[in-house]
This record gives C-alpha cells, sequence and structure tokens, in this order.
C-alpha cells in the first residue's frame, strides 16, 4: 500500500516542496528512509515509532520504506516527523491516504507525540500562499503561519489531533490572515534626546538613515560613537508588510523568531569584531543566512572595525554595492537578500586621539598606517558618510541632555522618504542610495551655482568616480531632508564634507 502527502525543506530562505511517499509491502517488519536524509531525520525512525505507540496507534507489521522526493536535494532537520508519522499511520489504515494527500504537513515528534515547532515555517507558508491544502503546522508555528494571506493554517498540538482532524472527528478552525488593526511602534529604551554635545554627528545620521546611506563614526574612545548608532533604529521608519516579510523569513529560518509572527521593527545586529566570514556572510555545508542577511531592511552595526579580520571587511563590498549576497555550492547556487544599512565604528589611532585638538596621540606613524589600513580603500569608498565623533568636553557633559527627540527626527525622516518613494518609483528603486548611475542625472537636478560647485570639489579633492554619485544621492537626501527639488550648492557642501573627514586620516 503506498501513501503520500507533501511536506517543505528550506534551502537558504528559499522553500522547496517534498514529497512524502510511505509504501509497505511484504516482508519483515521494519522502516527505511531513502532521499538523501541528514542523521537527524535517520534518527527519525526512533521518534516517530515512539510517539505513534504513545499515542496509542499501531505500528504498520510490513516492510516500510519512506521516499523523500525529489532524491536529488539534501534533507536536514526534523520538520518531516509528522508527515512521515502520518503517512505510517495511512499505509496501516489508520489514516485515510485521500484526506492525507490534499494537506501539507510539517512539524517534530516529541516521543509523546506532542508536535514541537521548527524553523523557516514563514518562508514555507510564503510559497504555499495561494494553495488550496491547509496546512497542518505546530501550534507554536501557527502565528507565524498565518501573517501570509491565502492560506488556511491548521494548528496542531499533538500526533493525537492531526489524526482525529484527518478523520473529521475533531473540527479545528483555520486560521487565515484578515485586516488587523495597525499595532503601535514598540517603545524602545533609548532615544536620541539622551546625547549631549554631538549635534553635527547626530544630524549626519539623521541624513544617512533618511536616504539609505552607509556610515562610519570616526573618534576617541568614549565619545558615544557606541551611544549614537544605538540610537539608529528609533529614527527609522515603521516596517512596510512586505518588508516585515522578508525579514521575517530570514530570521524564521535561522530560528530566531522567538514564536513572535513577524519581526514588530528593524532588525539592529551587532556582531562582534571576532565573528568570521561565514558568521557575517553566511555560508555552511547547508548554508544559512549571515549577519548581513539578517539585518535586511535594518542596521549592521560593527563596533571597532579595524579589529575584524581583513578578509571579513573585504568580503562586505559585493553585498554593500548589490544589496545581497550568493553562495555557490556543488549542486546550486543560492542568494540571500542583504539590503541594510552597515554603521561602522572605530578610533582614528591605536589609542584614539589622533583626530584630538590637545595632540595627546603618540602613536608612531608606522602604527597609525597599519591601524587605517586595515580598513581597504575600496571599502572605505563605498561607505557614504564619513563622521567625525569628537570628545565632548565635560561641562557639555555635565548639562541636561539637550539632544534632538528620536520622535521628531523620525518624523522628518518619514517625510523625506515619502519624498524619495514618489520621485523613484519609476525607477524601480526607493532610497536615494539605492539610484543606479544612469538615473542620476534625472533623479538629482542641480542649481547652475551647483554644477560649478561639484566638479571643483572633485578636482580639489581628488574623489573618485564612486564618490561623485555618492555625493550626488547625500545631497539629494539632504535636499529632501528641505523638502526642496534642485540641489542647491548648500546641499552639496553638506555632503562633501560627510565624503572628506575620512582624508585627514587615510591620506
Amino acid at each position: 500500500m503506498l501513501a503520500r502527502t507533501r511536506s517543505y525543506t528550506t534551502f537558504g530562505v528559499e522553500a522547496l516542496p517534498i514529497e512524502v511517499e510511505v509504501d509497505a509491502s511484504r516482508g519483515l517488519p521494519g522502516l527505511a528512509i531513502v532521499g538523501l536524509p541528514d542523521q537527524a531525520i535517520q534518527e527519525a525512525k526512533e521518534r516517530v515509532r515512539a510517539a505513534i505507540l504513545n499515542s496509542q496507534y499501531q505500528l504498520p507489521g510490513r516492510r516500510v520504506i519512506v521516499n523523500l522526493a525529489p532524491a536529488d536535494v539534501k534533507k536536514e532537520g526534523a520538520v518531516f516527523d509528522l508527515a512521515i508519522a502520518l503517512g505510517l499511520l495511512a499505509v496501516s489504515e489508520q489514516v485515510d491516504p485521500a484526506r492525507l494527500a490534499g494537506v501539507l504537513v510539517l512539524g517534530e515528534l516529541a516521543l509523546d507525540g506532542r508536535v514541537r515547532p521548527v524553523p523557516g515555517v514563514l518562508p514555507i507558508a510564503l510559497a504555499c500562499r495561494g494553495s488550496r491544502r491547509p496546512l497542518l503546522v505546530c501550534a507554536g508555528n501557527a502565528a507565524e503561519a498565518s501573517a501570509v494571506s491565502g492560506l488556511d493554517v491548521v494548528p496542531i498540538a499533538t500526533l493525537q489531533e492531526a489524526v482525529e482532524y484527518l478523520a473529521g472527528t475533531r473540527p479545528i478552525t483555520p486560521r487565515r490572515r484578515g485586516a488587523r488593526p495597525r499595532t503601535s511602534r514598540p517603545l524602545s529604551p533609548v532615544d536620541f534626546s539622551d546625547v549631549n554635545g554631538q549635534a553635527q554627528a547626530i544630524r549626519a545620521l539623521q541624513v544617512a538613515v533618511a536616504g539609505g546611506h552607509h556610515a562610519l563614526l570616526i573618534g576617541p574612545p568614549g565619545s558615544g560613537k557606541t551611544m549614537l548608532a544605538q540610537r539608529i533604529p528609533t529614527i527609522q521608519p515603521e516596517f512596510t508588510h512586505e518588508e516585515s516579510l522578508e525579514a521575517s523569513a530570514i530570521h524564521s529560518v535561522a530560528g530566531l523568531l522567538g514564536g513572535r509572527p513577524l519581526l514588530d521593527r528593524r532588525p539592529f545586529r551587532a556582531p562582534h569584531h571576532t565573528s568570521s566570514a561565514i558568521a557575517l556572510i553566511g555560508g555552511g555545508p547547508l548554508p544559512k543566512p549571515g549577519e548581513i542577511s539578517l539585518a535586511h531592511h535594518g542596521v549592521l552595526f560593527l563596533d571597532e572595525l579595524p579589529e575584524f579580520h581583513r578578509d571579513v571587511l573585504e568580503s562586505l563590498r559585493q553585498p554593500l554595492e548589490e544589496g545581497s549576497v550568493r553562495i555557490a555550492r556543488a549542486r546550486r547556487t543560492l542568494s540571500f537578500p542583504a539590503r541594510f544599512m552597515l554603521v561602522g565604528a572605530m578610533n582614528p589611532c591605536p589609542c584614539g586621539h589622533a583626530m584630538s585638538a590637545r595632540g595627546r596621540c603618540r602613536c608612531p606613524a608606522t602604527k597609525v598606517q597599519g591601524y587605517l589600513g586595515k580598513v581597504s580603500g575600496p571599502l572605505l569608498d563605498r561607505i557614504d558618510v564619513h563622521i567625525e565623533v569628537p570628545a565632548v568636553p565635560g561641562a557639555v557633559l555635565a548639562a541636561a541632555p539637550r539632544g534632538p527627540a528620536s520622535m521628531e527626527l523620525r518624523a522628518q525622516v518619514a517625510q523625506a522618504r515619502r519624498r524619495q518613494l514618489k520621485r523613484l518609483k519609476r525607477f524601480a528603486v526607493s532610497l536615494n542610495a539605492h539610484v543606479r548611475h544612469r538615473d542620476l542625472r534625472a533623479v538629482c537636478p542641480m542649481s547652475a551655482d551647483a554644477s560649478r560647485l561639484l566638479p571643483a570639489a572633485m578636482e580639489e579633492l581628488r574623489f573618485s568616480a564612486r564618490s561623485y554619485d555618492k555625493i550626488l544621492r547625500i545631497a539629494r537626501t539632504i535636499a529632501d531632508l528641505e523638502d526642496i527639488e534642485v540641489i542647491q550648492p548648500s546641499h552639496l557642501a553638506e555632503a562633501i564634507q560627510y565624503r572628506s573627514i575620512d582624508r585627514q586620516l587615510w591620506a
């Protein structure tokens, strides 16, 4: 006797359909699983046996083969436990095979028959939307799966519940995504109003967030670089539903949703400087998303930037340009989305005081050059906004915090982004930082004085061609914050300032 049902596995952030075929034939009783299963799936034989017996059902007294098709795709994890168990019950006539063939099944089994949550349910639900088959999942994954419209999600707590649902003796109302009230933005424990004496740095970060530009904070120890970076999420606009789905799908694959249906705020990832290239970029035998993908539609903060290994930093160059990372394996190549805002923080020298007005730095020139050389010119050129964060005098620190409130800054950022979205819709991008070179002339009209200023600055400061484009994009964002359509000299001057601070050091 043959029974079939459909399950899914994930490869990267893609969901691949897997046909679970169970065949019972004459021979000595036994269970074999084929179709490139990993060790966790081979161990499913013991979990499934115990779950069936402890749920008061009978194992088939025949030779049983479970095939996970297609056979050339490597399968991993315990996501197929429930499908295999229901298939075994179907070939022993304890479950209707026709009813089983009409559902999608995901779930890990405990030895007592309970169904446990599995990672990667959200991208699987996205792949299933529009399907007429209901999706049977663990009750702990039901909220995550029901965040997707066009799909009936049936929450299952135990193997017995699944069997009774398929038999029609236990009605379970499927969950569907409907119109939901808009949730308020979660309160943040930090705010830019906490910051003293860094008005210029706060302004530069507001420009960077408004246009989606990457930023580098340079200053001595204790000047507030980390404090500023941690407050960036408080001025970012709220997620759109599609952005939330994309970011949440990545966290679902990584098992980081923590029971939430969707992420409720933009991610802020801050990996330690000892992180490997695979931890940052993603990869592994069965590739998993790295920190740059977990920061999709959010912020990737790299504190102590020169302390990261050189090869780790250089691996960022292609994702910064393309907004995605491609990982090649022998059988296939997959792509992880990685459209994030990079924020780096670093000291100007090993002791941290090279830019101090008091002349406290005593580092030899060779050590300073070696320290700065850990951040290569090509990587530095891909970071749009370079921000000096000077030490704050004690008198300013003693005063009450006087920084602008995050709510006020976020409202200005949201207005600037709405202007960008309206202008850039026909260019298939949404932020100034992502405008293609060929579209810059149409997106960035300049006044006559501004048209003369930029070539002169390029010649004087010896900017690269990439810097020319970035200055235009930053100036466009500054003009959007002021609700001005034509870029003026003042906008260009501010943008040039953000591209020239690093030359005090790397020159």
